[in-house]
């Protein structure tokens, strides 16, 4: 995504520098920017140049990544922190407010797997096919493949 703001030259980084100050390669950036989650602007040679406000998006980035969390729940979450300049206090606020939902939403998840999964382990059959306590006659097998009790769970939390 390109910007459309106008910037001084010293206000502008290269893809090199931004990848120095956040430790992200320049092809990530690229694909971030494909993506929508940055934006650069292009000099008369066709090269992407950063403006400094963009280093805080690309942090976010590489944290949200770091914790498992889709580039594309990212995308939501910050879709509308404007790119043409630095965020308002407001403006962050509100993307902040979704970033915590989504992230609580992630921690019930994570909770419940580590529930399910101690449950499992505390049997002492670590066999779900097997498990007279948690899929007694190997019922679940009828309902699909994959987990289907946890997968059941989250959907359930979520529609909460």
């Amino acid at each position: 995504m390109r910007m459309n703001a106008p910037h001084e030259p010293e206000e502008l980084m290269t893809i090199g520098e931004m990848g120095r100050r956040t430790g992200v390669a320049a092809s990530a950036l690229r694909y971030y920017e494909d993506l929508g989650l940055i934006a650069s602007v292009r000099t008369a040679g066709n090269q992407r140049r950063y403006a400094r406000h963009m280093l805080r998006r690309v942090s976010l980035v590489s944290v949200a990544k770091r914790l498992g969390i889709p580039l594309a729940d990212v995308g939501a979450v910050f879709g509308d922190v404007p790119m043409d300049r630095t965020p308002s206090h407001a403006e962050w606020q509100r993307a902040s407010r979704r970033w915590r939902r989504t992230l609580e939403e992630r921690r019930r998840a994570i909770e419940r797997l580590e529930h399910e999964l101690t449950g499992c382990i505390g049997c002492g059959c670590l066999s779900l096919k097997a498990c007279a306590l948690l899929n007694p006659d190997d019922a679940l097998a009828a309902t699909g493949a994959g987990p289907r009790r946890l997968e059941d769970v989250i959907e359930d939390d979520d529609e909460a």
